[in-house]
């Protein structure tokens, strides 16, 4: 049984509660369970009422749809009261309360999804979660065309938990029903979008469900002319598990419009950018050339490159091993040593550390910054007056 600091003192607080989703799930797959969400048959502000009596804190996160955050030994616990649709528009539902536990069930999305259980572990599965988790199935709950309706979401959604829980051959009811409403995830937001994408990719082998999602054309979606071969060819050479790395092996086309599409964040549009770079680095490279690749890049983007660009040649495993061990090296003169030779503040300076740092990358980044001033002293003795000039050296 799950037993996370804090949920003694939940329950103590709102005996009634139940785990349900995730928690359940993963608890009853052996898997290792993170978080905890609970379901109770009061509305929410009894839920807060009741849990500030008993001296912990409750958040009003969610009001609207009966979520509140209790606070105990320092962690956060989201408990929702029951609820029954009321309306749904394939984005957003409107709810309202309920106390009949069953009822709250048929509203969530797989039957692996539907299970619940109280604190002495009693499971409640009302809908066969239980025997499909250990069957490798992902089934809707109810007919499933009527659940993807209710959220367009839930066709990504299967391919995420398809990807982590199944088995064998996909649902035929689920894929029939995903092949028929598959427009519906135009009308998604890119965040949401964007989010079940990268947990789908993070599945430790995505290749069968990445297949899948192009056979029910929701592949061409999100990611139109996806490379699946070359995604297949990284993860069966035993590249890790990096969704930014399986997307820039999928995507053929321009990585700044799929930033932009799915609105990834400013750090992933950057590294993405990054790992799409066509890499000149061979699995032979001497040492030199390393140098002044990681002197350009940092070694993790070159890894990266090596994986998507890698080719039947040997050495690939050693060039990434000697990447990972070798220190970045960093240009050893900066603009105020420059100036301290003489250089006027402006133009001219950029314009030396230029120079030198074009002659450090040509040794292989090893000269210190001695040699570097005394490089830079040679170049400024042939040239003094023009540097010594206000407005600094001439283009």
């Amino acid at each position: 049984m799950i037993d996370l600091p804090g949920m003694a003192a939940l329950w103590d607080a709102l005996p009634q509660a139940r785990m349900v989703g995730g928690a359940v799930r993963d608890m009853l797959a052996g898997r290792e369970v993170a978080d905890v969400d609970f379901a109770v048959p009061l509305s929410p502000q009894e839920v807060i009422a009741r849990v500030r009596a008993a001296g912990l804190k409750a958040v009003p996160t969610g009001l609207a749809h009966g979520t509140v955050t209790v606070v105990a030994c320092g962690r956060g616990f989201e408990v929702t009261s029951l609820r029954r649709d009321v309306a749904t528009d394939g984005r957003h539902a409107v709810v309202e309360f309920t106390d009949d536990w069953e009822m709250d069930a048929s509203r969530r999305d797989f039957t692996i999804n539907a299970m619940s259980a109280t604190r002495d572990g009693a499971v409640f599965d009302y809908f066969g979660g239980r025997e499909d988790l250990a069957a490798g199935r992902v089934r809707f709950v109810g007919e499933a065309g009527r659940r993807i309706a209710e959220d367009y979401l839930r066709i990504l959604r299967f391919f995420r938990f398809f990807a982590r829980y199944g088995r064998g051959a996909p649902d035929a009811q689920a894929v029939a029903a995903i092949v028929a409403l598959r427009e519906g995830v135009r009308s998604l937001s890119a965040e949401r979008v964007w989010s079940e994408v990268k947990q789908i990719l993070r599945a430790d082998d995505p290749r069968a469900v990445v297949a899948l999602m192009r056979e029910t054309g929701v592949l061409e979606l999100v990611l139109p002319q996806a490379d699946e071969a070359r995604l297949a060819g990284m993860v069966a050479r035993g590249a890790p598990v990096d969704e930014l790395l399986r997307v820039a092996a999928l995507l053929r086309g321009d990585a700044g419009l799929f930033a932009q599409r799915w609105r990834l964040s400013g750090a992933e549009q950057v590294r993405l950018a990054a790992l799409m770079v066509p890499d000149a680095l061979a699995p032979d490279a001497d040492d030199a050339a390393l140098r002044r690749a990681l002197a350009e890049v940092p070694g993790e983007i070159l890894i990266g490159r090596s994986w998507l660009g890698q080719d039947d040649r040997l050495g690939w495993d050693d060039l990434r091993a000697r990447i990972a061990a070798m220190a970045r090296p960093v240009f050893p003169v900066q603009g105020r040593d420059v100036v301290a030779l003489g250089v006027p503040p402006g133009p001219g300076v950029g314009e030396v550390l230029d120079a030198v740092r074009r002659w450090w990358m040509a040794g292989g980044c090893v000269a210190d910054a001695r040699a570097c001033l005394g490089r830079a002293r040679a170049a400024l003795d042939g040239d003094r007056l023009r540097f010594a000039q206000p407005g600094g050296p001439k283009a």
